[in-house]
């Protein structure tokens, strides 16, 4: 039987006085790809975030392998085996795609011989980042950006990875190899993911199970697949409607909401 591996209860979250969370119960169970779904400024980047210690919750309980995360550091949390990959990558300008590799090593204790076989590891997934190994990393192109990104998530040996927009500014093609890969990583590895995406038909392919955020809600729940074929989902999120379409202005309101949780 699979076991909840993250969950959190009720949890609401902001930045100062602005509450941008609000009851939001999410689970990922070990071994799967969980993707949140919905517009810019819903909340996804937010609650990644607040998953990853970088926001503090001021409402309810995050839980990672039955214990809770409330309280501990970032720090904490990565050796806790949660690893955050920023919308943005967010890699060290002036320092070499390895060196930037390297750092997500920088908390592990278990010898150099042992990091350097994860690092080939990870240059042998990404044999794209072998080619550049000594280069800047702020001069690779998007896709190897995010690759990297990836790779230096892995490095910390994670057993959770947060994933915040992979497909951001990057072209199809790179979009699903970055989606290919993050399927073989749970495939071949073991490697849980949840990733935030505004390119809902991209995650929900490669995702088991999704969750639909508005304004710092969960509006909608369930397997991917079901999502996929959920009629207000395909129309708002993945531009696909019938003969009748309606205008998102006027038919998105609270109340329709309110219907999906129905």
């Amino acid at each position: 039987m699979t076991t909840d591996l993250l969950k959190t209860s009720g949890v609401s979250a902001g930045y100062g006085d602005v509450q941008v969370l609000h009851d939001v119960d999410i689970t990922v169970k070990a071994g799967e790809i969980v993707c949140l779904i919905g517009s810019n400024g819903a909340g996804k980047t937010t609650l990644l975030r607040t998953l990853s210690g970088m926001a503090k919750a001021v409402a309810g309980d995050i839980t990672f392998a039955g214990q809770s995360l409330l309280g501990l550091s970032p720090q904490e949390i990565v050796r806790r085996g949660i690893a955050h990959v920023p919308e943005g990558r967010r890699l060290f300008a002036g320092m070499t795609v390895r060196e930037n590799l390297l750092m997500g090593a920088y908390m592990r204790n278990d010898g150099r011989a042992v990091i350097n076989k994860d690092l080939d590891f990870v240059l042998k997934t990404f044999p794209r980042l072998a080619e550049r190994l000594n280069q800047d990393a702020s001069t690779l192109s998007g896709g190897e950006q995010q690759m990297c990104a990836i790779g230096r998530a892995m490095m910390s040996r994670p057993k959770l990875i947060l994933l915040d927009e992979p497909s951001m500014g990057l072209a199809p093609q790179v979009v699903e190899e970055i989606f290919e890969i993050v399927r073989d990583l749970n495939a071949r590895e073991g490697v849980s993911f949840l990733l935030a995406e505004q390119n809902a038909n991209m995650a929900l392919r490669y995702a088991s199970f999704g969750y639909i955020l508005e304004t710092g809600r969960v509006v909608l729940d369930g397997a991917a697949e079901t999502l996929r074929s959920n009629e207000d989902v395909r129309e708002f999120y993945l531009g696909v409607a019938g003969q009748n379409r309606r205008s998102f202005k006027t038919v998105k309101t609270y109340k329709r909401r309110k219907r999906w949780l129905a």
